[in-house]
């Protein structure tokens, strides 16, 4: 339906807000180009400028990159997302290994003490999915399997500052998992992750943090050294 007029400030927030909505909800989903700026003149009812103002608001705000000549994409699902991407877009891969492995770690000890039923079932239901996408051989559809697996994990903890912070740094972590992949799957890239949720599901909490830990690191021959005990 068409939003409603209130004045020019009031209807700019109005329209940044519905935009911001299809986007943390996963209607817009990263990496998707959104409709394009007469598609959502006529969707929501306003000037082109309101959309305009709204879209730029977004793009400024970090949920959104304007690309001239290819159309508007999302690349972050929060305000705080977006500066994560920005501040560690050039940070060195290897840091950003070692915090993924530093906040995944210690995500998996607690989701082994704390996990229930449910989880369970959807760490088994997303481990699958990720082997599924590994079997099509395209990268990009693996990386995303991937993604959601861990941030699965994460929840698992349930300690919801934790998952927030890990969440805000999905795309960050998404790229160093890009880079890492390559362009093309190779066996040298695969991990199973049995052991992970094995250890999940018998609440070995020492097991479960030992596994999080290791796998980061296990990357293309010669990208990163490997860490002591392997």
């Amino acid at each position: 339906m068409p939003l409603s007029h209130p004045r020019r400030s009031a209807l700019s927030e109005q329209v940044i807000a519905e935009l911001r909505n299809q986007i943390t909800s996963g209607e817009w989903p990263v990496g998707a180009r959104i409709p394009t700026e007469p598609e959502l003149v006529e969707q929501l009812g306003v000037a082109r400028n309101t959309v305009r103002e709204a879209v730029r608001a977004l793009a400024h705000n970090g949920l959104l990159d304007i690309r001239q000549g290819s159309g508007t994409y999302v690349v972050a699902t929060s305000e705080l997302a977006g500066v994560m991407h920005r501040r560690f877009a050039d940070a060195d891969p290897r840091h950003i290994a070692e915090l993924r492995a530093a906040l995944e770690s210690a995500a998996a000890k607690l989701a082994a003490e704390r996990r229930t039923e449910k989880d369970l079932k959807q760490l088994d239901a997303l481990m699958q999915r990720r082997e599924e996408a590994w079997e099509t051989g395209e990268a990009e559809a693996f990386v995303a399997a991937d993604a959601t697996f861990h941030l699965a994990v994460v929840a698992a903890s349930h300690n919801d500052a934790m998952t927030a912070v890990y969440a805000d740094l999905g795309e960050v972590l998404r790229d160093w998992l890009r880079a890492d992949v390559g362009a093309e799957l190779t066996p040298e890239t695969h991990m199973d992750h049995t052991r992970l949720v094995d250890a999940i599901r018998e609440g070995d909490k020492e097991a479960a943090a030992a596994e999080a830990a290791s796998y980061p690191f296990l990357c293309r021959p010669g990208r990163f050294s490997a860490p002591s005990g392997g």
